[in-house]
Order: structure tokens, then sequence, then C-alpha cells
């Protein structure tokens, strides 16, 4: 019994999780949903932040990652129980994270594709990096 009520609270828990895949433009912007920008902070030193993202490594320097942590900051920082964004450097690592956190975790998570690159080339406000 309790093995088929997990079964069960997985699978409700997964028909709600959802990545949705969007450009970080003045459009999605305008929507003021919270953008987490899991780069490293030696990219966020180089290019800032988008104006408004939450800096939480998830991939360091050498490509390393720990998930309890990350979870942790991220649950700190970002009400995990609604819609958030992710945003890197080109969209190929939130790809591999926001599809994590959709179907492992069950958030609803937005994949910012293109990243930082997209959105710098679109001239959307950057913030200094300060740490």
């Amino acid at each position: 019994m309790k093995k088929l009520f997990l079964t069960l609270l997985f699978l409700t828990s997964a028909l709600f999780a959802e990545v949705v895949n969007s450009y970080p433009d003045a459009a999605f912007l305008s929507k003021k949903i919270p953008t987490v920008d899991i780069r490293t902070a030696g990219e966020w030193k180089e290019t800032g932040l988008l104006k408004g993202a939450i800096p939480i490594t998830f991939f360091d320097e050498r490509g390393a990652y720990n998930i309890p942590l990350f979870l942790q900051e991220l649950s700190s920082k970002v009400d995990v129980k609604k819609p958030f964004a992710l945003i890197c450097r080109s969209g190929s690592r939130t790809k591999i994270v926001s599809t994590f956190l959709s179907q492992k975790m069950g958030y609803k998570v937005y994949d910012l594709n293109g990243g930082m690159m997209y959105a710098m080339g679109k001239n959307l406000p950057t913030v200094a990096y300060k740490k």
C-alpha cells in the first residue's frame, strides 16, 4: 500500500512538472518571473547579471555540482512552488538543470534559451556582480 501511495504521489507531481522554453527578452522580463542565474562567479563578474537575477551556481568551473547544496540555496531564495526561470551563458546548462528540476523535483521551470548571450544581444539590462 505504501509503494502504491508513493507511486501515485510521484506520478501526480510529474503531471504538474513542466519545463517551458522561452527566450530572455523584454516580453519575458515583463512577466516578473524570478530568474536564477546558474553560471559561475567568474562568468557573473565577466558579463554581469541580468537585472533582478538571483545568482546560484550549479556547475562549478570544473563541471562538478552539489545537488543538495544547490536545492537548499534555491529554496532559500525562490518560492519553488511557483514558476521560476533558469539562465546560463548559452542555454546548455539550463536545459540539463531545468529538466532535472522538472522531472525529479516537480518544479515548473522556464528554460531561458540562448542564455546571457541572447539577452546581451537584445541589450537587456544587466547589473555588475558584487562579491
